[in-house]
């Protein structure tokens, strides 16, 4: 597909499993976009399609940009999917407390991680506690991120928060 072919298709699976979907829960707790300085289901949409990759400016600089990933977009029917927690086999869920480089501090992440479909979506817990951010989902099809996955399951926390 081309892009105007395949953004209308991604739209209508992500309206459909999580923007038009007001009774998504991960255990109980509603989940929800971050906010930004787009529209957050603007923001969610990009990072459940799109990578993050690094550009260059003429000087020399570099800034994120973000571009279409075929990895997440073929799974995006997945991120309900396990969410919803259909999947019982071959998941681990875990918290990790982690530093956030924009945030400049340390956060806590609850990640499920798919280990036999190599599939990863995270979430960060509300400051409240009784609802999640939707941060990302990714397909490990990097081999540093098989090993960024590794680390976080070595360091996990006791209790998923």
């Amino acid at each position: 597909m081309n892009e105007g072919q395949r953004t209308p298709s991604l739209k209508a699976i992500f309206e459909r499993d999580i923007e038009g979907n007001s009774g998504l829960n991960f255990r109980t707790k509603t989940i929800r976009p971050v906010k930004g300085e787009e529209p957050a289901m603007q923001i969610l949409f990009k990072h459940l399609t799109c990578e993050e990759i690094e550009e260059q400016n003429e000087d020399g600089t570099t800034y994120p940009k973000r571009v279409f990933e075929i990895d997440r977009s073929v799974r995006l029917h997945w991120v309900r999917y396990h969410i919803e927690e259909n999947r019982k086999e071959n998941i681990e869920v875990f918290s990790v407390e982690e530093r956030d480089q924009k945030k400049r501090k340390d956060v806590i992440k609850t990640y499920i991680y798919d280990t036999e479909q190599e599939y990863i979506i995270v979430l960060e817990p509300q400051r409240s506690g009784t609802d999640y951010y939707l941060l990302t989902a990714y397909y490990l099809n990097r081999k540093e991120g098989k090993k960024s996955i590794q680390k976080k399951l070595k360091n996990r926390l006791a209790d998923i928060h």
